[in-house]
């Protein structure tokens, strides 16, 4: 038997704190819930999962992440409840500034789940997807 229960939150090293929290809040609808500004870092939820969001230190070289050579985030899958959400999700997703997608909806395998990758302003890998009927 497990002994934990659940994230409580996942904590992500941000290149732009403010660009990021916009993309969360503005894009998807999450709420901001506490900013830090001695760190910086700031907190967002969708009202289940709470993301603390952290901005990295200019001051040293900044490097981003590589899916392929790096032991980390690999990327953050977000469920939506509807195919139509995960269309209208989409189009709202590849016209916010910043934003870089990777590919557009798609069957998984043979479907019917769908799915989208995209990279939100700040650099962080995004999935939006939908489990099917």
């Amino acid at each position: 038997m497990a002994e934990t229960i659940g994230l409580n939150h996942l904590g992500l090293a941000v290149e732009d704190l403010d660009r990021t929290t916009a993309f969360f809040v503005e894009v998807l609808g999450w709420t901001e819930l506490a900013r830090d500004e001695s760190y910086p870092r700031n907190a967002v939820t969708d009202g289940d999962l709470r993301l603390t969001l952290w901005q990295v230190d200019h001051a040293a070289p900044v490097a981003a992440f590589d899916r392929r050579a790096n032991i980390g985030l690999h990327h953050l899958a977000l469920g939506v409840p509807t195919e139509a959400d995960l269309n209208r999700l989409a189009d709202r997703v590849k016209d916010h500034p910043g934003v870089t997608v990777e590919f557009m909806p798609e069957p998984v395998g043979g479907g019917p789940r769908k799915h989208m990758m995209f990279a939100e302003p700040g650099g962080i890998r995004l999935e939006l997807i939908w489990q099917g009927e």
